[in-house]
């Protein structure tokens, strides 16, 4: 019962944040960096730039993980070029947004690294 409810606070917080950053994304170099995390999550690539005014993604997606080895260097990883057309950036990002346990801890850390950003106050 804990679980889901801190799993549905993370995803709506993240929902939350990702209608905020989809105002002015072009404002904020922080908002553009928690596109690309997004994205690189969810579609498993590299190399993704965002086209704002062209509503276009442009990345390298990895084609089969089986290669790849964190105890080496991986010089060659199979990819794919892609190329996405988007109508709405925040809608678009909202359909990138998985609901399973390990892609509730990466949104967890991203929320956290926002949280960490903000001014804090202190009483004097």
């Amino acid at each position: 019962m804990e679980k889901s409810k801190i799993r549905d606070r993370v995803l709506a917080e993240l929902k939350k944040l990702i209608t905020q950053s989809c105002k002015n994304p072009k404002d904020s170099q922080k908002y553009q960096e928690l596109h690309i995390a997004l994205l690189k999550k969810y579609y498993n690539a590299t190399n993704v730039s965002i086209d704002y005014h062209r509503h276009r993604v442009q990345m390298d997606v990895i084609q089969d993980e089986s290669i790849y080895d964190p105890k080496k260097v991986n010089t060659y990883l199979p990819t794919i070029y892609t190329n996405l057309l988007f109508k709405s950036l925040c809608a678009f990002l909202t359909t990138c947004v998985e609901k399973d346990h390990k892609s509730i801890g990466f949104y967890a850390q991203l929320l956290n690294s926002f949280d960490k950003t903000k001014p804090t106050l202190e009483l004097v």
